[in-house]
């Protein structure tokens, strides 16, 4: 049976107190019964206080208490217990039998605990003190009291333990945690404890113990934590076992098995908690990167010198002083009286990175813009400035390289993994890094470019939530799909993921007006240097731009089709394009019918040919219910000018036709949806259409909340 452990305010029972030598005259049930039950408070280490009738004027401390019995004799008032304590005797009388042994074990156990306190607060033998340690895990293991702090509490114990005593041996490190380690299968150890394991990955990471003990501990951390902020130790103590099964002979192999161990053998991942808590635990550990770099630029002590206990000046070597992107008053000089003068390169140095950077003529007028003040010139400025900047080199300290290494060796993992995919895409949609000042830029160059092959999973994976996360999270902000786009700061492939993204994008939901106004004001240049290089999917992005008239200037639009017509790709799809315009044109002309229905089971070729073969200019109402069309058929739609209702009652017709619709057919007054496999994600693109006043849809998966935001 199990039992509650005792709490403050837990006990209504009669008190009395007594000398021994009067027990037998008292224990009588006639003597009880004169007596009100009275609210018996605990403090924190006390069982009892005052009665209201002047027994028990003090409280009776835990660590006071000699004995506990239950009163078994004959005459024995039912459900008493007898606490024997210095000078006296305590009955305390429960209501029935399973609160008296719940107070019974309670009080016991509180007993126990003050004691192996009292005895571990001022160890004399280690080996009588590891002896301790054992028989209290093994009481808290067979303790019937259902509790958290019945496993919490010898840890807590321990853990003060190790941390008052710094000159254990290493033979003594290992026996503890083996001793402890029955308890953490079901608890996460404090914060002290935490610290004590991170120093025992750290100076002995080839351990069995760590293999052994602290793997099944840090898989419930992963699978059970809810939020590192509010204890960040046990964060801490991940990122350094992780570390120390990297220090292994197999290196990032026993990583990817325990990445795998964390997934599990099937398709989907059991444990929700695994992915976010991972993802969190790299990008804690690759940020505490940049913070060793910074911190030693400025001579303070770093995070691993700050838990190692060195945080005297003294103590740390001198840095190189750091020179960031200052231009020589001769260099500037030579620049106002030579025009074919060039700077030297920069150099941005100190013990752990080193950039350098070379700049022609027109990074100089940007660079001796600023040389009167004392504001120091942004290193992105520079870097997206191309092809002003011709070489790089950034160089990472052994150690930092590591640990950088591995953490975004476990990120590829993660990406590698179908179900994890989509919440790692979300997860890392907000760059989880600010570009706050060049050092951190330059850092990031290695991150970003390291991170590419997660990107280019993204890019790949057919879902829409999961490419989706390649778009900046809101307007202003710079995205996955800016930073590796031609010109971007991660950008070192001539484009290719970028080509990549875009082709994604473009199969998808994105192939909408929107988009290519996005791609037209930010990356024209990109996608024209990219179709005049021979890219198919560039070759159309410039296409549908003449198309759908996102271009209004006519020297670009001239500068597109000379780009178009460059290459044999780009020649025969504006052909197509012009082939295409000048049928829209007859489909537009004045005349043809105002009603159009379609025969059931029609598809969308049938559409096709049918808005081919005259002028439609007319059309105001078209019926296509019980057809087989889908999406793909909006692309024909949106050449009808004067459309203003139409049926698309048990049709195919989904989301990505929705957005198409939404944006082109400005008229479009009345819409029928019934029974169509659109969702909420397409549906909220309907909001824009302000001539729509009349939408069914019936038998959809119309949630609540896009009809209210519908409304």
């Amino acid at each position: 049976m199990r039992y509650k452990l005792l709490q403050e305010g837990d006990i209504q029972v009669c008190v009395i107190r007594h000398p021994r030598t009067f027990l037998s005259k008292i224990l009588t049930s006639k003597f009880l019964r004169r007596w009100e039950p009275h609210h018996l408070t605990l403090a924190d280490n006390s069982v009892a206080s005052a009665t209201p009738t002047g027994y028990m004027e003090n409280s009776i401390s835990y660590s006071a208490i000699e004995d506990v019995q239950l009163l078994s004799w004959e005459n024995a008032p039912k459900y008493c217990l007898q606490l024997t304590i210095p000078g006296g005797t305590v009955l305390l009388q429960a209501a029935n039998s399973y609160l008296r042994d719940q107070w019974f074990h309670s009080l016991q156990w509180k007993k126990k605990i003050y004691k192996y306190k009292k005895v571990l607060s001022n160890p004399s033998r280690w080996e009588v003190v590891l002896k301790e340690i054992r028989t209290l895990v093994d009481m808290a293991l067979t303790s019937p009291l259902q509790d958290d702090s019945i496993h919490q509490a010898p840890l807590e114990i321990v853990s003060k333990l190790l941390s008052e005593n710094n000159n254990l041996t290493t033979q003594d490190h290992e026996s503890i945690i083996v001793a402890i380690a029955p308890l953490l299968e079901n608890n996460h150890p404090p914060p002290d404890l935490c610290e004590f394991f991170c120093k025992h990955c750290r100076e002995r990471p080839r351990s069995m113990v760590v293999i052994e003990v602290f793997t099944p501990v840090v898989q419930r951390i992963l699978k059970h934590n809810m939020d590192f902020g509010k204890c960040p130790r046990l964060r801490l103590f991940t990122q350094e076992y992780i570390l120390s099964l990297n220090e292994l002979n197999a290196g990032m192999e026993v990583v990817k098995k325990f990445i795998h161990s964390m997934h599990g053998p099937t398709g989907q991942c059991p444990h929700p908690r695994v992915l976010p808590n991972l993802v969190a635990v790299c990008l804690a550990a690759i940020y505490s990167c940049y913070e060793e770099f910074i911190n030693s630029r400025d001579n303070s002590p770093s995070l691993k010198e700050i838990r190692n206990g060195c945080q005297q000046q003294c103590d740390r070597k001198p840095n190189l002083p750091l020179r960031l992107l200052h231009t020589s008053p001769d260099l500037v000089s030579q620049e106002a009286t030579l025009t074919e003068s060039r700077l030297k390169p920069v150099i941005v140095t100190s013990n752990e990175i080193h950039v350098e950077v070379e700049r022609n003529n027109t990074a100089n007028q940007k660079m001796t813009a600023g040389v009167g003040n004392d504001s120091e010139p942004n290193l992105i400025d520079c870097l997206m400035v191309s092809p002003t900047c011709s070489t790089m080199s950034i160089e990472l300290s052994a150690q930092a390289d590591r640990i950088l290494g591995c953490y975004v060796e476990i990120l590829k993992m993660l990406s590698d993994y179908d179900d994890w995919r989509p919440a790692l895409a979300s997860l890392l949609q907000p760059i989880p890094f600010p570009k706050d000042n060049c050092l951190f830029l330059s850092f990031l160059l290695i991150f970003f470019r390291e991170l590419k092959y997660v990107i280019q999973r993204f890019a790949e994976d057919p879902r829409q939530e999961v490419h989706s996360c390649l778009l900046s999270v809101r307007a202003g902000k710079d995205g996955w799909f800016q930073l590796y786009s031609p010109g971007g700061v991660a950008c070192d492939d001539d484009g290719e993921l970028f080509a990549s993204m875009v082709h994604i994008l473009m199969g998808s939901c994105y192939k909408t007006k929107k988009f290519l106004l996005s791609l037209a004001e930010n990356k024209l240049g990109p996608c024209m240097l990219l179709a005049l290089r021979g890219n198919q999917t560039m070759v159309e992005i410039l296409c549908l731009m003449l198309e759908y008239n996102i271009i209004d200037n006519n020297d670009t639009q001239l500068q597109i089709i000379s780009t178009l017509e460059s290459t044999d790709v780009g020649k025969r799809m504006y052909e197509q394009l012009c082939e295409r315009q000048r049928e829209l044109k007859e489909l537009q002309r004045k005349g043809g019918p105002t009603r159009l229905t379609l025969p059931s089971k029609s598809t969308d070729a049938d559409l096709a040919r049918l808005l081919s073969s005259g002028s439609f200019g007319n059309l105001e109402n078209l019926s296509l219910a019980f057809t087989n069309v889908t999406s793909a058929c909006a692309e024909h739609l949106i050449k009808l000018p004067s459309l203003k209702q139409l049926n698309l009652w048990s049709t195919q017709f989904g989301d990505a036709g929705l957005r198409l619709l939404s944006e082109h057919l400005t008229m479009l007054q009345v819409l029928n949806l019934c029974e169509t496999p659109v969702t909420d994600a397409g549906l909220l693109a309907l909001s824009s259409m302000k001539s729509l006043c009349s939408l069914n849809m019936n038998s959809t998966k119309l949630s609540a909340d896009t009809y209210e935001d519908l409304k």
